[in-house]
C-alpha cells in the first residue's frame, strides 16, 4: 500500500504540474472530485480495517504487558509501571505516513468539495470585460444553488432553482471550450430579440434605460471612457463606451443558431433561442461575448456572482455587487 499510495500522490502532483505549466488542460472540478473519491476509499478503509487491527495489536501488546507483570508479581517481584509500553502503544496505534496523507485529509477535501460543488465558489478576474462592475484581480464568489444546484464534474441540473434575470452577472462555461469560466452580464432571456445598434441595448423592442455619468478613467490605458448607467430589469449598473471602436462586430465566429442573428455596420439583432441566454461584457467595445461567439446554453451555467471578497491593490472594493 504505501508504494501504491505514493504512485497515486505522484499522479496528482504531475497533473498539477503539467497544468501549471500549461503541458495540459487542466480541470479543477476533475481532480477535486477523484482526490475526494480516493481519500475517502482510504478514510474508509482505514475506519474499517487499519485502524480496528492497530487497535487490536495495541490491545494484543497490553495484555502481554500485563501478564509479564502479574507473572513477576506472583513471584514477589514488584514492576514499577513501565513508561516503554506506553510508547510502544502509541506507535502502533500511530497511522502511517500513506494514510496520514489520504485518509487524514479526506474530511477537509469533502468540505471544500461539498463548499465548491454546492454552495460558493471564488474565482479571479482575469480580463477588464466587466470594468467598471469588476476589475483585473478582483476575487469573487459565485453562488451554485439559486439558479439550482448541478452535479460536479458533469454539469447536470438536480434542482430547478430561480431562473437567470437580465442584469444578472453570471459565471459560465465558454461555450466554444467549456473548460473555460467565462463571466458577462445577462443581457437577453430565451425568447428574447436583443438589438445593439450604434452601441444602444434595445430588448423586444423596448430601448433600454440609460443615462451618462462622469467618465471613467481606466489607469491601464492611461485615458478616459464614456461612462453610462443603464438599468436591465431591477438592476442599475454602469457600462463602458469607447468611442474610438465601430459600431459593427468584427470577427464574428460560427456558433449554433447563428442564423438567429443578423449583423450590419450598425451592429447586430439576436433572436435568443429556448434554453439560452445572450450575454455581455459591462466594457462594450472590450469584450467578446454573444456578439462574437454567440448564446450561453443552460446546461453551462456555473452560478450567479454576487459578491467581490478581496482585492489585494484596492481593499475598499470589497462588497457586494450588481
Amino acid at each position: 500500500m504505501p508504494f501504491l499510495t505514493a504512485a497515486v500522490l505522484a499522479a496528482f502532483v504531475g497533473y498539477a504540474g503539467a497544468w501549471y505549466f500549461e503541458m495540459v488542460e487542466g480541470n479543477f472540478a476533475l481532480l477535486l472530485f477523484l482526490a475526494t473519491v480516493v481519500t475517502g476509499l482510504y478514510w474508509l478503509a482505514e475506519r474499517m480495517w487499519y485502524l480496528p487491527r492497530r487497535r487490536r495489536a495495541a490491545a494484543q501488546l497490553e495484555a502481554s504487558a500485563s501478564a509479564r507483570n502479574a507473572s513477576l508479581n506472583d513471584q514477589g517481584i514488584v514492576v514499577p509501571p513501565d513508561a516503554h509500553v506506553e510508547e510502544a502503544r502509541q506507535r502502533v496505534l500511530a497511522q502511517p505516513w500513506w494514510l496520514d496523507w489520504t485518509a487524514g485529509l479526506f474530511p477537509v477535501i469533502l468540505a471544500v468539495f461539498v463548499l465548491r460543488s454546492f454552495l460558493f465558489e471564488p474565482f479571479k478576474i482575469p480580463s477588464g470585460s466587466m470594468i467598471p462592475t469588476l476589475l483585473v484581480g478582483d476575487l469573487i464568489l459565485v453562488n451554485k444553488f439559486t439558479y439550482g444546484l448541478r452535479l460536479p464534474v458533469v454539469n447536470t441540473k438536480l434542482t430547478q432553482g430561480t431562473g437567470p434575470k437580465r442584469g444578472d452577472v453570471m459565471v459560465f462555461r465558454y461555450p466554444p471550450k467549456p473548460s473555460l469560466d467565462y463571466i458577462k452580464r445577462v443581457v437577453g432571456l430565451p425568447g428574447d430579440e436583443v438589438a445593439y445598434l450604434n452601441k444602444r441595448l434595445t430588448i423586444n423592442g423596448q430601448p433600454v434605460d440609460e443615462k451618462r455619468v462622469t467618465d471613467f478613467f481606466d489607469p491601464d490605458a492611461m485615458r478616459y471612457f464614456k461612462q453610462f448607467e443603464e438599468k436591465l430589469g431591477d438592476k442599475t449598473h454602469r457600462l463602458l463606451n469607447d468611442d474610438e471602436r465601430p459600431a459593427f462586430v468584427p470577427g464574428v465566429e460560427d456558433f449554433p443558431n447563428k442564423e438567429n442573428c443578423q449583423y450590419s455596420v450598425e451592429g447586430v439583432v439576436c433572436k435568443v433561442p429556448q434554453g439560452q441566454y445572450f450575454m455581455m461584457g459591462d466594457n462594450r467595445d472590450n469584450s467578446l461575448d454573444s456578439r462574437y461567439w454567440g448564446f450561453v446554453p443552460d446546461r453551462n451555467i456555473v452560478g450567479k456572482a454576487f459578491l467581490i471578497w478581496m482585492n489585494f491593490g484596492n481593499l475598499k472594493r470589497i462588497g457586494v455587487f450588481q
